[in-house]
Order: C-alpha cells, then structure tokens, then sequence
C-alpha cells in the first residue's frame, strides 16, 4: 500500500468518530450523516448506500415514526486498538472472512487540548446508544397538550355538577341526601376505574384505551341527558366517572413514555394544568348553563365537548407505550395507529417495496419483538395492590392521599358555607371557585418547572451525569431527595393555610380573607401531591399508568370518605376545630416523607433487584405455555 492510500484510508477510518464527536458537541446530525463508517466486518459502509461495500449487512436497523426516519439500533463501538497491534502483520480475520488491515488503522495520537480521546470515546458510545424517545420536540409538546386536554374532563365532569343539584333534586322528585350519593359514586369508581384502565394502557397501548375511555363518556353523557329518574342518574354518573377518570393515570403514563426523568417534571406540570384548571372554570360554566338552558344542556355540553376532542384524538395522537412501539422508533401495530400515522405508514411500505429494502420485514420483526413480550388478557386491577404493598409506595400512597382528602374537604365544604355566610346563589359559589382555580392552575406549571430545576441541582451536587436524550440511570441518583426537597416547605404553608381557613369562616370573616386563602391552598396542597404523584411514577418507570391508578384508587377512596363527613364534622366540631383536625392530621403524619427520604432509596434498591431476578423466570413460564400450546 503506498503513501496516498495509506493517508486516504486513514482519513476514512478518522473521519467518522471525529465526525460524530462534532456533531455530539454541537447537537446536529449532519456531519455523521455525511461520513463513512465502518461495519462490525470491517468493510466500508456509506451514509447513502447505508450497506457494507464488503458484507452488504446494514448499517442499522431504520425504522419509520410519524412519518420520520430515526436510527434506532446500531452496531456497539468498535475499538480500533483491538482490531491490529502489529503495524505490518498480516490482516486479522473476523468471523465473516473480512480482512482487516492494521496498517489502515489510524496512528496513536496524543489527546487534543479541547477533547481527549476517553471523551472521544464515550460520545462515540453514547451517539450509538439509542435515545429515550424518538418524537421530536414538537411532537412531544402537542403530545403532552393533548393529554391536557384529556385530564380535564373528569374534573369538569365532577366539577360542573354542583350548580345543578338543586334543580336535578327539584325536578327527580328526590332528597338533596339522595343527590348527593351521586357525588360520592362518582369519586368511587373514580378511584375504581384507573386501576382497568392503567392496567389495559400498560398492555396493549394508550391510544385504544383512551379511545374506549372517551367512546364510555360519550355514551354516559347522551343517557345522562335523557334520562328522566333517579336510579338512571345514579348508574350513568358510575359510567361517566369510570370513561372520564382513567384519562389521569394515562396521562402519566404518556409523558413517562416520552420524557426522561430529568425533564419529567416540567411535562408532567404541563400535563396536569388541564385537570387543575378544571375546578375553577367548571363552576362558573355549570352555573352560567344551569340558570340559562337547564340541568339537562351540562351533559349535552361535556357530549359535544368529548365529540371535538376524540376527532384529532383519533386522526393525530400517536401511540406511545413503550410496550408497543419502544422508543417510538416502531411503528405500532394497525389498531394503535392514528390515521395520519397509518397513512404515513402505507406510503413508506409501498416506497420500500419498490426499492426492493428489507426495511419492511426489519419493521415487522421489530414489531413481532415487542407483541411476544405482551401478552392480551383482561386487565387485572389487583395489580395495583401490588404496588400499594411496596413499603415505600405504600408509604407515599398513603400521605398523598391525606394530603389530597385536606384539599378535597376544602372544595367540598366551600359551596355550602358560602352560602351560609355570605347567602351566595348558585352563580355566585361558582365565581368563588376562581381563586382557589387559579392556585391550582399556577402550581401545575410552577412546581413542574420547579422539579427539573431541583433534579439538575441535586445531580450536581451528587456528581451524577443527566442524559435528558437517553434516560437517567436511577440506581444511584437521589431521587427521593430531588422531589421532597420542591414541595415540603410549600406543604407546611399549606397546612398552616388550612388552619386559618378554618378559623376565618368561623369569624365569618369578610369574603376577601377566604377568597385569598383559597389561592394558597390551591397553589400549595395541589402543588404537593403533584409532585408525590410524579415521584410515584418515577419510582414505577415501566408500568407508570398502573402506578398512577393505584394513586387515584387510594386518594379517591379517603377523599370520598372525606368529603362524605366534612359537613357532619363541621356541624359537630364547628368550622374552626373542623379545620384544625384536619391540619393536625396532615402535619402530624408529614414524619412519613423523612422516612421515605431516609430508607426509600434502600427499598427502591431491592425492589429493583427483586424484579430483575423476577424476569428471567417469568418469560421461562411465558415459553413454557408457548410450547404447551403448540404440543
């Protein structure tokens, strides 16, 4: 080999690491995209042709996403070092038959002053290790605004139903006791209902279970406008409560599928704005509709609402379980995908068959992968038992759920003491739902920016690298410490807001000091058990819906008991001792956060192991049954 193609053969093999070190650095893909690679053969592999001039293999497996091709999967760094040491030795062979030269392997230099070559080194490791999510930026915004919009129909639903009881009372010929079992179903099979639907989601994908939720609430509100007794009242507000409610636990899930933990926090605020913001538009609404159209135009309202909604549910949302299409890089099986993404899909498959690629049964394969790690059953809402009994879930679970009853008891109690007080009609309550709205609506993107700021922060000082692209390996990362640290002080305030609550009422203090008092309850309490909430599904990565319908069960459960006493309590203890039992109750057990600081991580550790061990045996008993099938 003379002179000339040593130095071209040099520069090939040079020219992609440097290239891709580049790009790492400045964040842009085209200058590997316009370099030559080598294949795990040895042969010479072009950006265009994308096969090895020698062995023909691929140079990794391309799948297409919403309409976008993305790099999934590619061949492990190769170590030029191990391939020859001796300078005119005879070319290695690899276990295809490819020689490889060492004589073409570039020199031994000294590091550069800017990037040394161990960095060199581990951004060439890290841009072949795939990311965490394929969706583009904008993609993962309107997919996080789409769940949004979701997460705000069950709290309308529950919300926008409050002005109407007197009416619905008056015109079924019932008790307001009797009406006011309607509410307390409602919250039942709210907390009921996202354990079948995390479940479902967690298994076959978000999408058709979001679609099945929506088509339920549908059907329930049309009834729910026709019907003329109470016993069909009472049922159809079970069905609308279950196709509603299972909308939170999914949209938790969805933003685990798509942001990492060290970006979570602000997706997952975004995410809960919707079903924050409900609670002061839907009063004013069911109030604004009741006095002018009726009882029966709220439900008529929510039919035509969902209606709007589930057309580009239906045409645009993706799917993205991380069970069905990984990181997004695969495409979903026909009955997950939106119709743009199916349309998308059949052009690129007619394009890959007149090409004559393998792209198409690489898909498939891909796809076949995932379906045999999944297996269609119906879903069990026992599952989320399970984590309930996890000691550090168990222990989380059950302070955020007292935390979520101290705010529900507040809402629910306003209405009545309202009009006691201040003889409100029903317009007038829903108005006075608007501070206490705005409060909640701050704190879902105040403390969701908060989270990600505090996660940095603590890295930082743990020494721990984030990879936002990637994921964050967990095992050796704070996390208890990251979220307790952004919302213990703001509960404390919390709590000492509710304190007062209880005692400004009881003065019958002017409507300015319960209205401001409002703000910060919402703003803190709301911001708390956000972030616990997120902590939970930070804490069960790979089933988050699940994880998420086990919060709803136990918080929806002591929140319905709740708010089912409050009024009994206040009759019997007064406004002000009402309220400071209920303070009391919180402060007293906020010890089980310090707890879970100190031994959470410990648990979370042998938990991890537990489930690792688990898995091997698991699908041993998953091919087993495959094989008795078969014989």
């Amino acid at each position: 080999m003379d002179s000339r193609e040593e130095e071209d053969a040099d520069n090939v093999l040079a020219l992609p690491s440097m290239s891709r070190a580049i790009g790492r650095v400045l964040g842009e893909k085209t200058f590997a995209s316009q370099s030559h690679d080598l294949c795990k053969h040895g042969g010479r592999v072009s950006a265009t042709s994308e096969s090895c001039s020698g062995c023909r293999s691929n140079k990794a497996d391309r799948y297409l996403t919403n309409g976008e091709e993305s790099v999934v999967a590619q061949d492990k760094p190769r170590k030029l070092e191990e391939q020859g040491t001796n300078e005119k030795g005879p070319p290695h062979q690899n276990p295809q038959g490819h020689g490889i030269n060492s004589e073409a392997l570039p020199p031994q230099v000294d590091s550069p002053t800017e990037c040394g070559p161990e960095d060199l080194e581990a951004l060439h490791r890290a841009s072949s290790e795939p990311a965490y999510s394929v969706f583009t930026s904008r993609q993962r915004q309107f997919i996080v605004f789409m769940v949004a919009c979701a997460g705000f129909f069950s709290p309308l639903s529950a919300n926008i139903y409050f002005p109407a009881l007197n009416s619905l009372s008056a015109d079924l010929k019932v008790s307001n006791k009797l009406i006011n079992l309607s509410l307390t179903s409602y919250m039942i099979f709210q907390g009921l209902a996202p354990t079948i639907f995390g479940d479902l989601a967690d298994m076959t994908g978000r999408r058709p279970t979001y679609i099945l939720g929506f088509v339920i609430y549908i059907g329930a509100n049309v009834g729910l406008a026709l019907q003329n007794n109470y016993a069909a009242l009472l049922i159809l507000r079970c069905l609308q409560s279950a196709g509603s409610s299972g909308t939170v636990a999914l949209g938790n899930g969805v933003v685990a599928d798509i942001a990492s933990s060290g970006e979570r926090g602000r997706f997952m605020g975004i995410a809960q704005f919707g079903p924050m913001a409900a609670p002061a538009i839907a009063p004013v609404i069911g109030g604004i509709i009741t006095q002018f159209l009726g009882w029966r135009w709220l439900f008529w309202f929510l039919t035509m609402l969902a209606v709007v909604y589930l057309i580009p549910l239906a045409i645009l949302f993706p799917e993205t379980g991380r069970n069905v299409v990984g990181n997004g890089s695969i495409p979903p099986p026909a009955w997950n995908m939106s119709m743009l993404n199916y349309l998308k899909t059949r052009r690129n498959e007619y394009r890959d068959s007149s090409s004559r690629t393998a792209s198409c049964q690489e898909r498939k394969a891909a796809q076949a992968e995932l379906a045999s790690k999944r297996k269609l059953r119906w879903p069990n809402p026992l599952k989320t038992v399970d984590i309930i009994l996890e000691k550090d879930v168990g222990m989380l679970l059950l302070y955020n759920s007292l935390v979520y009853t101290a705010f529900y008891d507040v809402t629910a109690s306003l209405p009545s003491q309202f009009q006691e007080i201040y003889g409100f009609n029903e317009l007038q309550i829903g108005l006075s739902f608007i501070p206490f709205g705005v409060g909640c609506s701050i704190a879902s993107v105040l403390f969701g920016r908060l989270m990600d700021i505090n996660y940095r922060r603590v890295a930082k000082q743990a020494g721990f690298k984030i990879d936002i692209r990637r994921g964050d390996d967990m095992r050796h990362f704070p996390l208890e410490k990251a979220r307790i640290q952004v919302f213990i002080v703001p509960l404390y305030i919390g709590i000492a807001v509710i304190l007062c609550w209880g005692w400004v009422l009881e003065r019958n203090a002017p409507l300015a000091a319960p209205l401001v008092l409002s703000f910060f309850i919402g703003l803190c309490l709301t911001g708390s058990f956000n972030v616990m909430s997120t902590m939970l599904v930070d804490l069960y990565p790979l089933s988050p819906a699940t994880a998420t319908a086990a919060n709803n069960l136990v918080r929806c459960l002591m929140g319905a008991a709740g708010t089912a006493v409050i009024i009994q309590m206040i009759q019997g203890m007064g406004r002000g001792w009402c309220f400071t039992f209920i303070a009391a109750v919180t402060f007293f057990t906020s010890p089980l956060l310090w707890v879970e600081l100190k031994w959470g991580p410990k648990w979370r550790e042998e938990r991890r192991v537990r489930i690792e061990n688990e898995m091997p045996e698991l699908e041993m008993g998953v091919r087993e049954q495959e094989e008795t099938k078969k014989h």
